[in-house]
């Protein structure tokens, strides 16, 4: 089936996180704090966005509706959902959207702090699959098909000359970092390679939410899980971060008896209010420690866009 009738790209991942080089085989960009989306757009038809899980996106961020109307031909673009504050993107903001259902508090949200489509790839373009063509390519049909506007922009690149310049610059700025693709690669649905790399100043990784515990001074602490294979194995505790309506909806699942892990942990735990191995999160932290801990991490927020089977451990 044609690539874009058939709707349903698995989109390619970035690899770890890496110290900052400058290799000339690669390009530069900045990288955008949102939830990673696919924007089909068909100037005589529409605009749909899905994100990584193919779900649906228009009804949370409606102000992207008139997309198509950006573009002269149907293509399929690559990118990122971005709520800016203070001229840098909020993943608060994006991902507060993304839970958000009541459509009069969307449309209140949509005027007071608009979301916009940062595209950075061309996967499609009227009527050919640009999949198997080098990012450099691909980025040539990007420039072609798409140009900014009030709501959509196109993310800038960079040569090695600049990376580490950029790199520098986005710490100064309090950015999250930079990414390095390979001019040569190729669109791999799915697949995390390490022909795209980032670079951040704050390392951070998903898990698996299993669990919380009451703590002194009205804190709570989630117990975070990954997997091994098939196995669920238990990955440290967070607790800075955790707070508002992003706990309360972890909240609302029901209790489990007994914990999700293949090997049972105890002690530390004991008051745990165990849950299904349903919800995904993002935590930040400046290192791993020796023993694969986390040090100083901190609770981003949910991932609705990525399954828990997806949180693999590294």
């Amino acid at each position: 089936m044609d690539l874009f009738n058939a709707k349903n790209i698995s989109p390619m991942l970035l690899a770890e996180n890496v110290p900052p080089f400058a290799d000339k085989a690669y390009l530069y960009e900045l990288k955008w704090d949102g939830e990673r989306c696919v924007a089909f757009l068909d100037p005589a038809i529409g605009t749909d966005l899905r994100n990584k899980r193919n779900i649906h996106m228009l009804s949370k961020v409606p102000e992207l509706s008139a997309l198509h109307q950006q573009v002269g031909k149907r293509c399929i673009l690559d990118g990122e959902l971005v709520c800016m504050v203070d001229n840098k993107p909020s993943f608060a903001d994006i991902q507060r959207r993304s839970l958000m259902s009541d459509r009069y508090k969307i449309e209140l949200e949509a005027k007071r702090r608009p979301a916009s489509f940062i595209a950075f790839d061309c996967l499609y373009y009227d009527g050919q699959d640009l999949t198997a063509l080098p990012l450099a390519e691909r980025k040539k049909y990007l420039r072609e098909a798409a140009a900014d506007s009030e709501r959509m922009a196109v993310s800038r690149i960079f040569e090695a000359e600049q990376a580490l310049d950029l790199f520098r610059l986005t710490q100064a700025q309090g950015l999250e970092g930079i990414v390095a693709k390979k001019k040569d690669s190729l669109f791999l649905q799915g697949r995390r390679t390490k022909s795209w790399l980032k670079m951040k100043h704050m390392m951070d990784d998903d898990f698996v939410i299993c669990g919380y515990i009451y703590k002194a001074n009205h804190m709570v602490s989630l117990v975070l899980g990954q997997y091994r294979g098939e196995e669920l194995v238990c990955k440290g505790h967070v607790t800075l971060g955790v707070s508002g309506t992003t706990f309360a909806q972890i909240k609302a699942l029901p209790p489990t008896a007994n914990q999700p892990f293949y090997h049972p942990i105890g002690h530390g735990n004991e008051q745990t209010v165990w849950l299904a191995p349903v919800l995904v999160g993002t935590v930040e932290f400046m290192h791993r420690t020796k023993g694969g801990g986390m040090r100083q991490p901190v609770f981003k927020g949910l991932r609705l866009d990525k399954l828990p089977e997806e949180c693999v451990e590294r």
